[in-house]
């Protein structure tokens, strides 16, 4: 069975879920993930928004090796190194999540991504948890010819 990292977070099992942010009805900020206050203007005035699901990669790194505490997802010769990057989604917020491309040669700031969710771990019942991350789309014109 799968389990989302943390349900109120998106709209996963949905087919193509999209997380979910907070709104200000004082000031107009969008933010991730929900806040019951508003960080710019201070406004317990927050509304559920669902976010955009694509986006543009403003800033990457890759992760080499496993992040500290409170991280609970595979370490040792389990660990995979990851992507992570800092995607504006429209004009509406910047989420910092994980890639699923982890190669620094295929990152590029300005690549076009889409929202996944991806295994991360197992839990102690043998659910796989899973976590939201940002995909690379393909151009496309090239998506359009491989259909024709």
């Amino acid at each position: 069975m799968q389990k989302a990292i943390d349900p109120d977070i998106s709209t996963w099992p949905e087919e193509n879920p999209q997380l979910i942010g907070s709104g200000c009805g004082a000031c107009g900020a969008t933010v991730f993930p929900r806040q019951s206050h508003c960080p710019k203007c201070s406004k317990p005035d927050m509304a559920d928004v669902l976010l955009p699901r694509r986006g543009t990669v403003i800033a990457w790194t890759t992760q080499g090796f496993p992040p500290g505490a409170p991280y609970a997802g595979p370490t040792g010769k389990d660990f995979v190194p990851f992507g992570v990057g800092l995607v504006q989604l429209g004009d509406v917020v910047r989420v910092e999540g994980r890639l699923t491309e982890n190669d620094p040669a295929k990152l590029k700031f300005g690549m076009d991504v889409e929202l996944t969710m991806i295994p991360f771990t197992t839990d102690a019942e043998g659910n796989e948890i899973v976590t939201f991350a940002f995909q690379p789309v393909g151009d496309e014109r090239s998506r359009e010819e491989q259909t024709v």
